[in-house]
C-alpha cells in the first residue's frame, strides 16, 4: 500500500513538473505564474500595452545600457516580468527625475511607476509595499564644519536637492532651520552656488565623491527611501483588484529572489531588498 501511494505521488509530481515546464511560465525563483483575470488586465493596461514609467534619474533603479542606450535595471526587469504575466507588450516610458514621473501620472502617461513612498505621492498613487530600500545622505564640502546628520538642520545651511525627489518631499516636512534649494540637478546646484550641503541617494553621491576630493559624505543617513511600485489611484476608485494584484506580485518578486538577482545583475550591491510586507 505504501509503495503504491509513493508511486502515485511520483507520477503526479512528474506530470505537474512537465506541465509547468511546457507552459514556459517558470519564474527565476522557481514559482509558477498564474494567469490574472481578463478584467484586471484591462483595468491595469487599458491601451493593451503595459506602460511603465522608468526613472533614469536614480541609478539604483535604472541605468542606460552603454551599448544600446536602452534602459536596464531592477525596475525594467520588474516591468517586463509583470507584462509577461499579463500577456501584454511593455512600453518603457523614460523620465530623468522622480518628480517628473509623479507629474506625468496626471496626464495618464503611464500605467505603473517605480517611486519612493511619500505621503504627497500616496494621495494620488496606490503603492505596493517596498521592493528595495536605499538611503538618503548628505554631501558637504571637504572642509565643512558639519560632521553629523543632526548638524545639517541649522540656520544658515542651504541644502541642494533634486526638485520633487523623495528626499525633497521628506526634508520639506521635517527640516526646522535649514533651507532647501531645488533644481533639476542637486549636485550641479551644490557646486555652482557653493551651498553648504547636498542631499541625495547614497549611491550617486558616493560615486561623485570618489572622483572629487573637495567633497565628502556625512556618516549616517537622514532618511530611509522605500522604493515601491505604484499605479494611479483615480483609475481604480472603488476597485481594489489591481492594487492587490500588484502588491502580491511585488511580494512574490522579493520572496523568490527575483529582486535580489536583478539588483546583482545591475551592479547595485548596496541596495537592500525590502523585508516581506506585514499585511
Amino acid at each position: 500500500m505504501h509503495r503504491a501511494a509513493c508511486a502515485a505521488m511520483v507520477v503526479i509530481a512528474g506530470a505537474f513538473t512537465a506541465y509547468a515546464q511546457s507552459t514556459g511560465d517558470r519564474l527565476q525563483g522557481g514559482s509558477i505564474v498564474s494567469i490574472p483575470p481578463a478584467g484586471l488586465v484591462k483595468d491595469l493596461a487599458p491601451t493593451g500595452t503595459l506602460r511603465a514609467a522608468i526613472n533614469l534619474g536614480n541609478m539604483v533603479l535604472a541605468q542606460k545600457d552603454p551599448a544600446t542606450g536602452e534602459p536596464r535595471g531592477i525596475t525594467v526587469d520588474l516591468a517586463r516580468e509583470l507584462a509577461r504575466r499579463l500577456g501584454l507588450p511593455v512600453e518603457l516610458v523614460p523620465f530623468d527625475a522622480a518628480g517628473k514621473v509623479f507629474e506625468a501620472q496626471k496626464a495618464g502617461s503611464w500605467d505603473i511607476a517605480f517611486l519612493a513612498i511619500e505621503p504627497v505621492r500616496a494621495a494620488e498613487i496606490a503603492f505596493t509595499a517596498p521592493y528595495v530600500i536605499i538611503e538618503g545622505v548628505y554631501m558637504v564640502p571637504a572642509n565643512s564644519p558639519l560632521r553629523a546628520v543632526a548638524d545639517v538642520d541649522r540656520d544658515g545651511v542651504r541644502i541642494a536637492v533634486n526638485k520633487g525627489s523623495a528626499y525633497d518631499l521628506y526634508l520639506t516636512r521635517t527640516l526646522k532651520h535649514a533651507q532647501l534649494v531645488r533644481g533639476e540637478n542637486g549636485i550641479d546646484l551644490f557646486v555652482r552656488d557653493k551651498l553648504e550641503a547636498a542631499a541625495g541617494v547614497k549611491q550617486p553621491l558616493v560615486e561623485y565623491a570618489k572622483t572629487n576630493p573637495n567633497v565628502r559624505l556625512i556618516d549616517g543617513r537622514f532618511m530611509e527611501i522605500r522604493q515601491a511600485m505604484g499605479t494611479p489611484k483615480l483609475r481604480y476608485q472603488g476597485r481594489e483588484a489591481v492594487p492587490r494584484y500588484l502588491h502580491s506580485f511585488v511580494e512574490e518578486m522579493k520572496a523568490t529572489g527575483f529582486v535580489a538577482k536583478a539588483l546583482e545583475r545591475s551592479n547595485q550591491p548596496d541596495a537592500m531588498v525590502a523585508p516581506p510586507a506585514t499585511n
